[in-house]
């Protein structure tokens, strides 16, 4: 997976951290539609002192659930955040806005854009909505149940990227903690989205078969018209 992530980062020109123990966080966006779900992924990796790559896998969402969707903050819809990097947005900070005492990752340093789902249902559109930049409140933290793991995303996450469970957030809280020891309190995020990459794949494999088609097309017109020449001689 982290090698996947690697060729990613270099193909879309992404930063990588490769200073001992600096948290590469990415969010991996799954190709389902239907919200509510605690159907993507949180990855961390992380270089070592020794130069070696680690990493941890953490089960979340990256949408916002259908509450929502269905009742958005803002007229214009709810918030999807749209695929990319986002550096130096975030600022570690403890609190208990969601009901207990954790650490969040908080929307305080940069700009984040967003896609608006404006139609009100429960079908997550992450291609159609208006696009926009600024400052949204898109957070990363914990989900809503402290003693287990979370099902529904609920109300849990107005376009936030939300852990499932907190027994994994605490164990990606101690990545944090380590990562604001050496170097401070701001931290990075990417997010990538199957769906779009399966759109960018299928759209890679037709534009292929149809320059493979042309080619063939051209050659046996050619063919064709060499041997009426040699019909006619």
């Amino acid at each position: 997976m982290i090698q996947q992530l690697l060729n990613i980062a270099k193909k879309q020109k992404y930063k990588v951290f490769k200073e001992p123990y600096k948290l590469n966080i990415w969010g991996i966006r799954s190709d389902g539609v239907e919200a509510g779900k605690f159907d993507d992924w949180i990855v961390c990796f992380w270089y070592n002192e020794k130069g070696r790559v680690e990493w941890a896998k953490f089960q979340a969402t990256t949408d916002p659930g259908t509450y929502f969707l269905q009742n958005p903050m803002q007229d214009l819809g709810a918030a999807i955040l749209k695929q990319g990097q986002y550096l130096d947005v975030w600022q570690a900070e403890y609190n208990s806005r969601l009901g207990f005492y954790a650490l969040e990752l908080v929307q305080r340093l940069g700009v984040v854009t967003i896609i608006r789902d404006y139609d009100r249902n429960a079908v997550l559109d992450f291609a159609n909505g208006r696009q926009t930049t600024g400052f949204y409140g898109i957070n990363i933290h914990a989900g809503a149940n402290p003693n287990q793991r979370s099902i529904d995303v609920g109300r849990w996450s107005a376009g936030c990227q939300v852990f499932a469970s907190y027994e994994e957030y605490q164990v990606f809280t101690k990545l944090c903690e380590r990562h604001i020891s050496l170097y401070g309190k701001k931290f990075s995020y990417t997010l990538i989205d199957e769906r779009a990459r399966a759109r960018a794949r299928k759209r890679l494999i037709l534009n292929t078969t149809l320059g493979i088609a042309g080619v063939a097309l051209v050659g046996y017109l050619g063919y064709r018209v060499y041997q009426s020449m040699n019909e006619a001689a």
